[in-house]
């Protein structure tokens, strides 16, 4: 049962999370008020999900989030921003601390739950169109040459980075390159451990700082051709 614990500083939307969570058949291991609470709590309860909101009085979400992540042992919990969007800025910044993604608070209930379900299975990034354009609307134009971090990267693990960014799934980048899921996964987890990533959240955020992905460029150009591999030695 995927254990989860629900921050935020309102007690009704907080009490109604948590009872729409149980009816659900979830674990609700705890409840916080405000982000110190919710550090404290995390540390205790080992959750596998934290759905935390990101205004709050004393500790943000946004800080909690970090302070969270930062002091976690592995597997760490997933953290699900609950923003309206519009006005929270401050996702980009979870986003880039580790968060696995975001929901609007007026998300339906079955999608809320989905969604739980979605980043306790490791499957990062929820609406990557929406955090795409999240990411645009918060962030500077980015250099013009790849971070030097790059530089460990195969050709075909920054063309994964490259299409991730473009809130591409991976099976569109797999029918992009002609090559089976199980190779785009292989590829990203491969360039995760690289770039010290833990989330799908960071692999975008990541290819916008490096210059990838361009801010209004919303549709990748076309691939380069597969990587011909390692030039054989001569006998």
């Amino acid at each position: 049962m995927i254990k989860v614990l629900v921050v935020d500083d309102q007690v009704l939307i907080r009490a109604g999370l948590a009872a729409l969570l149980r009816a659900a058949g979830l674990e609700v291991v705890g409840e916080a008020a405000d982000g110190e609470e919710a550090v404290r709590l995390a540390v205790t309860l080992r959750p596998d999900v934290i759905l935390m909101d990101i205004r709050m009085p004393g500790i943000s979400g946004l800080t909690a989030t970090e302070r969270i992540l930062a002091a976690a042992p592995d597997p760490p919990p997933k953290v699900l921003i609950l923003t309206t969007f519009d006005l929270d800025e401050y996702v980009y910044n979870a986003l880039r601390l580790g968060a696995g993604g975001f929901l609007l608070k007026d998300t339906p209930p079955e999608r809320l739950i989905a969604a739980i379900h979605t980043v306790a299975a490791g499957d990062i990034l929820l609406a990557p169109a929406a955090t795409r354009r999240l990411i645009e609307a918060f962030t500077e134009p980015p250099a013009p040459l790849p971070s030097p971090s790059l530089d460990r990267l195969t050709g075909r693990e920054t063309e994964v980075l490259r299409l991730v960014g473009h809130a591409l799934s991976n099976k569109e980048i797999a029918e992009r390159l002609s090559v089976s899921e199980g190779t785009v996964k292989t590829h990203l987890n491969r360039l995760m451990a690289k770039l010290g990533l833990s989330s799908r959240a960071q692999v975008v955020v990541v290819s916008y700082d490096a210059g990838l992905v361009r801010p209004g460029h919303s549709h990748p150009t076309a691939t380069p051709p597969p990587d011909p591999g390692p030039t054989p030695s001569p006998a």
